[in-house]
């Protein structure tokens, strides 16, 4: 029995895959995936001070407990990170070589205001396809006094005392505005030296780490100060 070539053709040809047949979220390809975690930043008269969990999560899946979110750009200035790692890791190259580079030139190491500017026109370069990145600048300015500056996805900044970005940032920011601005606070006194900003901290992670899945296993803080920077872990809750 003779069966056209034609119609052998339709029983093995398969349906080419367009945007209408897709109609489950997970379906659709996405070059982002949003990996989380928290980062914090508190700026005071001779210090700052940048933390940020070691969690790196893609969804209900922690991929690694000692990723680092912060990123030593000069000996003033600390570069904190939430969002897409992958994003994270080609900003933070990009922003050491141009770093490098103004080293080279000038002899002289970039201002934190600099980095700053150097930041916010490179995620501005990227707003048509933009670094899925959440992130704080924070380092001491000429006067050896702590802030923070923080970015939305274009470049867009502002220069703060504090600040927070993350899968956390909900549950702790309301915190730091009570315990930093004062707002709502019944005792009024302000925290002003290292080691209290310090405890504040460490107390916002736990509570972070507490609620938010994304947000976990240790904590990493970078002290900043005109005497050099210190690097301490603190641990968290692994589940």
């Amino acid at each position: 029995m003779y069966i056209p070539v034609n119609e052998m053709l339709k029983h093995f040809k398969q349906e080419v895959p367009t945007m209408g047949n897709i109609t489950n979220k997970s379906d659709q390809w996405s070059p982002y995936y949003d990996n989380s975690g928290t980062v914090l930043a508190v700026g005071i008269p001779g210090a700052v001070i940048v933390a940020g969990d070691t969690r790196l999560s893609n969804g209900y899946n922690i991929l690694s407990r000692e990723a680092t979110k912060l990123a030593q750009l000069t000996d003033k200035c600390v570069l904190a990170t939430a969002g897409q790692y992958a994003d994270f890791i080609a900003l933070r190259k990009f922003l050491q070589q141009r770093l490098q580079l103004y080293e080279f030139q000038n002899e002289v190491q970039a201002s934190t205001e600099t980095v700053a500017h150097l930041l916010s026109r490179e995620l501005y370069s990227r707003r048509f396809f933009p670094y899925y990145t959440f992130n704080l600048l924070a380092g001491l300015d000429e006067n050896n006094h702590g802030y923070v500056y923080g970015y939305d996805a274009i470049g867009s900044y502002d220069k703060m005392t504090y600040g927070v970005q993350g899968s956390g940032q909900e549950l702790v920011v309301a915190v730091l505005d009570n315990q930093l601005k004062g707002y709502n606070k019944i005792n009024k006194t302000i925290p002003q030296t290292k080691e209290e900003i310090l405890d504040i901290i460490l107390d916002c992670f736990s509570c972070a780490a507490e609620r938010d899945i994304h947000t976990g296993d240790n904590v990493e803080i970078f002290i900043i100060t005109p005497a050099g920077t210190e690097r301490i872990i603190k641990p968290l809750r692994k589940d």
